[in-house]
């Protein structure tokens, strides 16, 4: 059985904190995994901005729940439900991904914690280390055939893992950094890869 592992924003909904830079504009909230390599520098820049423009959880929370998810991509997944087993890796947390989770017919999803204390958003806690690597080496070890789809530099370990890993929409400079791994640019094209590179029996209706 093929398991199949995919990044959430970037690939499934648009990135959470560029949408917050919309709405308080501050621009550094527009830096994501796709620009700097080391998650935790992004993260702690990103508390130290919360910190000094006084946003609570609320304020994150109610931009979260005016977004929406990619066209198409609640359609996608539950292709994918319907055909191989699937879990959402996500470096997001999942106090921030819940309201677009939902919207996505509530697939697993396996992510961080944030510290949040009074209605305010004290810090972060990593489930682990290399986290999406992880996943999916857990996987292997139980026996199933890993698929796995990303956009940014945190996704390189958890695509290099799989059976099989494969860049969505990824920018320029990370192809172009990493040319052993193939690109998507839609749903679609990820659809008939995975059909592609899997022993795939239709089970959906």
């Amino acid at each position: 059985m093929e398991h199949i592992c995919l990044d959430l924003e970037g690939v499934l909904v648009p990135e959470i904190w560029a949408e917050v830079a919309k709405h308080t504009g501050e621009d550094k909230f527009k830096l994501t995994t796709q620009d700097l390599k080391d998650y935790s520098e992004l993260m702690d820049m990103r508390m130290e901005l919360v910190r000094s423009l006084n946003i609570n959880m609320k304020d994150i929370n109610d931009i979260v729940d005016s977004m929406e998810p990619f066209e198409g991509a609640r359609e996608f997944l539950d292709w994918v439900r319907d055909n191989f087993q699937l879990t959402i890796v996500s470096d997001s947390f999942y106090e921030l991904t819940w309201p677009l989770i939902r919207k996505l017919g509530t697939p697993s999803i396996n992510c961080h914690y944030l510290d949040i204390q009074d209605g305010e958003l004290k810090g972060y806690k990593l489930r682990q280390n290399n986290n999406k690597q992880k996943v999916v080496q857990a996987l292997k070890e139980m026996k199933f055939t890993v698929f796995a789809s990303g956009d940014s530099y945190n996704d390189i370990q958890m695509l290099n893992e799989a059976d099989y890993g494969v860049f969505f929409q990824a920018p320029e400079h990370i192809k172009d950094e990493f040319p052993n791994i193939d690109v998507v640019n839609s749903h679609t094209e990820l659809k008939e890869l995975f059909i592609s590179k899997s022993q795939f029996v239709e089970r959906g209706e």
